[in-house]
């Protein structure tokens, strides 16, 4: 196997950011899947390699020459709670590998057992949220989501104790950075001003070089970082996406979405839908995640604090004139991206109303999220038989038909075209998302029968999720009552 070229530099931040960790061996590696296209996009010299050396590497069984593998230590507030001292409890930074463009990946194990950091855990991942994530971050990926990606899937030949005994399984992560908010909180909570200082000064060079032009660095880093995370969660509201558990360790620092646990895309729809098992208040429901969002970021700022100013009343108002930004840059992505997926192109000041109506209506009418804008992309600006695709997903059609009458009088003012404004439309409203119920067909296929086919068959249709395919139409479909998954768990 050729070196993966690795250039490693989040080690020499210094032994406080980090364990030095050996990832556990396992008993018989499998590999489920291996990235091709990523793989080859970062430099990886794995294709063709023996699919045995594959599987011993992203199990961790053969640690690749280069690797330094740390498990990192972090903070965070979970569910509104500060916990000082969590940490990689069940994962490994491998390293930092260095794309053809001089950019820097992280290379990360989830599922590689023990650290100094895992508390009362095993350090394993059950292989159901190895397969989970990897579906869902490469789908999100597709969807043109900021995001982790998944380089491999394996199995170990060993289970895990959960509920009950589960088998087991390990994912190959890469991510712009692993840094989070907790990051930051891990040193700030200890009065640690040189550490939070290198922390940025490292999230400056390799995440967000522009900054080192500005008068105040630091303070161009938090405003970058707030202008990241609204354009990402606009995002994820666009698609119906709920997180599930939006704590500040979960708060990735390069605006990606990051953990992949308890997640869910809403079938029908819901102001207030939640799929975690543990937010029994709806902390992390589907309309919260804009308010969370600005929670998170204020707690950043307050790590970053002695570093925006040389008092802290002058930090205060820097760090506050940075947060005020925040709902006006989300509300603006969020618009823009709606914009888009109702075919409006003028910019007009009863936006916001017709689309929050719409809302209102697939709440009322207990609508599918995703083929409601589906079919509302294929609908010419006059009544034809494609209404009826619509019409039935409501309870009453009549609700719905209502708004499409505005909705037409809106793009007839326009001068809308229906071909031109249909192909704006169907590239930014997907047929097929990671339905829950999908996901968890896969895992029990896997889990229960050790076929990966069903996992490899949703993987293949999701990487083109915007074309309607031959054949495909049980993948667009939302489940029936039976196959209902009210709920997601994080697999720990």
């Amino acid at each position: 196997m050729k070196p993966i070229p690795f250039d490693n530099r989040y080690i020499d931040l210094g032994d406080d950011f980090y364990a030095r960790t050996v990832p556990a061996t396992v008993a018989d590696p499998g590999l489920i899947i291996y990235n091709e296209a990523l793989g080859e996009a970062l430099g990886l010299s794995c294709t063709g390699l023996d699919e045995d050396i594959r599987a011993a590497v992203f199990a961790g069984n053969r640690v690749p020459e280069g690797a330094e593998p740390v498990a990192m230590a972090y903070a965070g507030h979970q569910f509104g709670h500060f916990n000082p001292q969590l940490g990689d409890g069940r994962a490994l930074l491998l390293g930092q590998v260095s794309r053809h463009d001089g950019a820097l990946f992280d290379m990360h194990l989830k599922g590689s057992g023990r650290t100094v950091f895992s508390r009362d855990g095993d350090g394993r991942a059950a292989l159901g949220p190895v397969l989970r994530e990897y579906l869902v971050s490469e789908a999100m990926d597709r969807l043109g989501v900021p995001t982790t990606r998944a380089l491999a899937a394996v199995t170990t030949g060993e289970n895990v104790a959960r509920e009950k005994l589960l088998p087991g399984g390990v994912i190959t992560r890469i991510a712009r950075s692993f840094v989070r908010v907790g990051t930051f909180e891990f040193f700030a909570s200890r009065g640690n001003l040189d550490a939070v200082t290198r922390l940025a000064n490292y999230v400056i060079e390799h995440n967000y070089p522009d900054c080192r032009d500005e008068s105040n660095p630091y303070l161009a880093l938090l405003a970058t970082v707030i202008d990241r995370q609204a354009a990402l969660i606009a995002q994820w509201m666009q698609l119906g996406f709920i997180h599930g558990v939006m704590n500040t360790d979960n708060m990735s620092i390069a605006g990606e979405t990051i953990d992949y646990g308890p997640c869910a895309f809403m079938d029908h729809y819901a102001h207030d839908r939640v799929y975690s098992s543990i937010d029994h208040h709806g902390r992390y429901a589907y309309n919260n995640q804009a308010n969370i969002g600005l929670w998170n970021l204020t707690r950043l700022a307050e790590s970053l604090l002695p570093l925006l100013a040389d008092n802290t009343e002058a930090a205060v108002v820097a760090a506050k004139t940075a947060l005020n930004k925040y709902t006006g840059l989300y509300e603006g992505y969020w618009l823009d991206g709606m914009r888009g997926k109702t075919g409006l192109q003028k910019q007009q000041d009863d936006d916001k109303a017709l689309i929050d109506a719409l809302f209102d209506v697939m709440a009322a009418g207990k609508a599918d999220f995703t083929l409601t804008f589906y079919y509302l992309s294929r609908l010419d600006i006059e009544p034809t038989e494609q209404d009826r695709d619509l019409h039935a997903l409501f309870d009453d059609p009549e609700q719905i038909d209502q708004w499409v009458r505005q909705w037409r009088a809106r793009l007839h003012d326009e001068g809308s075209v229906d071909t031109t404004r249909q192909a704006r439309m169907q590239a930014v409203n997907p047929v097929y998302i990671p339905r829950n119920h999908l996901v968890e067909a896969a895992i029990r296929s896997a889990e229960d029968n050790n076929d990966f086919s069903v996992f490899l068959d949703l993987h293949a249709v999701l990487q083109r999720p915007f074309e309607r395919q031959p054949e495909m139409d049980a993948y667009m479909l939302p489940p029936e009552p039976h196959e209902v998954v009210e709920q997601t768990f994080c697999g720990t």
